[in-house]
């Protein structure tokens, strides 16, 4: 394959409109975020079907924990595409090589390490988070089998996150695609004929990992230029290692303590019983989707961020940040509300259960409705990270919405008159606010110290 012929699947982010570029790299990573959401949405429908309640709150107990484990490496991916994308749109060959290489070395050992934690801390960690007895031995299953397949998960996602940086979100969408087919297929045949259960949808989660990580690999092997993958050329560059860190290392431990604060909200979930936990189990599956509708926005700033900034194109950066979070808005408020608006048939794929659908109901209606504040407070963070600051926006995060959070369920939460779910869920809405508006505040004071550093 030639290199015109590889260059349809690039976008240039340094030239042109930037409304419509950003629109064509967010909509195909809206659709491969999608598929990924498909693939644990699946577990989910297939085991609250054909497995039962129990099985259903066991799959969906653990999203938290996966999150915690994985967001370190993939925040580290983060500072992969930024890096990589300053080195594409500076056209620096041999910085950009050293870059792929590193970052996908760093894709295989981060997920040898997870698997690990996984396989030998799965019981431990779910008893911590209070999940309820009955569906604690369910739950530990379906861990050990899911974090079989982690390395396959950060390979895939260091390398599409190498392509997203040069613009490319079309090609792993196709591989998400056929990865995301097999998964159903094999969630049916391991549920309803092999009678696996929760094992079986683990099973088919990882095969799927496995099959999406080797066409992206295929897919940078074939490359040329910089972003090609060699295999023999693996290892770790310090120096760019060190680049990647700096950026990756807040972005992942931001994105932990996220998760951190989602584990405790999750155990005061647990602890209302296991029909509130399989019902937020099923609404927060649904939320997923709106919220990678989002986040494609918050990757997109990162990429057009990166690539402008090394290539010198400074008077752009307000312009990305305007028409990022103007998609973002609109993004946020349309799913939000439609999925409000459908949510007892949304729920009823899910589980048959009224009062589980009930239970998902409320969560929905407290969350969605203003979701958009999440997806505006990513876009800050994603523009700022894009900028080369990291360390800023997770402060920012850990005290906005991390801290609050943590503080909301050990002083509000406790009051009798608020020992209510509802209190729960409203804790992330106004995170979401604080956080978003502290970040402007931290974009305006780096913008103003960039403006002298570029001398516009």
């Amino acid at each position: 394959m030639g290199r015109t012929e590889k260059k349809k699947y690039e976008i240039d982010m340094c030239n042109g409109p930037i409304l419509k570029k950003m629109l064509l790299f967010a909509v195909p990573l809206m659709f491969s975020s999608i598929l990924q959401l498909l693939f644990n949405a699946a577990d989910i429908v297939v085991v609250g079907r054909f497995a039962g309640d129990d099985s259903l709150a066991a799959v969906g107990s653990t999203s938290s924990l996966i999150n915690l484990l994985t967001n370190l490496f993939i925040g580290l991916s983060v500072g992969a595409n930024v890096l990589v994308a300053r080195y594409f749109g500076a056209k620096k060959e041999e910085d950009l090589k050293e870059t792929v290489h590193t970052a996908m070395t760093l894709s295989i050992l981060g997920g040898i390490v997870l698997t690990i934690i996984g396989m030998v801390g799965a019981p431990v960690i779910l008893t911590w988070m209070q999940t309820p007895p009955e569906v604690l031995s369910l739950a530990v299953t379906y861990l050990r089998v899911y974090f079989v397949g982690m390395t396959a998960m950060m390979v895939y996602n260091f390398g599409s996150s190498i392509l997203r940086a040069i613009g490319d979100t079309k090609r792993p969408l196709y591989f998400l695609t056929i990865a995301g087919v097999v998964n159903v297929a094999l969630n049916l045949v391991f549920v309803i004929v092999f009678h696996w259960g929760v094992f079986g949808v683990g099973l088919a989660t990882t095969i799927s990992q496995v099959i999406s990580a080797f066409f992206v690999l295929r897919c940078m092997m074939r490359e040329q230029g910089g972003i090609r993958l060699d295999l023999k050329c693996l290892g770790i560059n310090k120096s760019k290692l060190l680049q990647i860190m700096q950026i990756g290392i807040p972005a992942g431990f931001q994105g932990m303590l996220f998760s951190l604060s989602n584990v405790v909200i999750q155990s005061s979930v647990n602890s209302f019983g296991n029909i509130v936990v399989a019902g937020n189990s099923a609404a927060s599956n649904i939320e997923g989707f709106v919220y990678v509708g989002m986040n494609a926005f918050y990757q997109a700033a990162i990429s057009f961020m990166g690539q402008n900034v090394g290539a010198g194109k400074y008077s752009r950066v307000n312009k990305i940040l305007l028409a990022a979070e103007t998609c973002v808005i609109v993004i946020g408020l349309l799913l939000g509300n439609l999925v409000v608006l459908f949510a007892e048939p949304l729920l009823a794929l899910y589980t048959d259960s009224a009062i589980v659908m009930e239970a998902g109901m409320v969560r929905l209606r407290m969350i969605c409705t203003i979701y958009c504040l999440c997806g505006m407070m990513d876009v800050m963070v994603g523009a700022l990270r894009g900028l080369g600051y990291s360390i800023a926006p997770m402060i920012v995060s850990l005290l906005g919405a991390c801290v609050f959070r943590l503080i909301w369920i050990a002083t509000i939460f406790q009051m009798e008159q608020f020992h209510r779910i509802e209190t729960v869920y409203i804790s992330y809405p106004i995170s979401w606010t604080l956080t978003f508006l502290a970040h402007v505040v931290t974009f305006i004071i780096v913008r103003k110290r960039l403006k002298k550093r570029w001398g516009e």
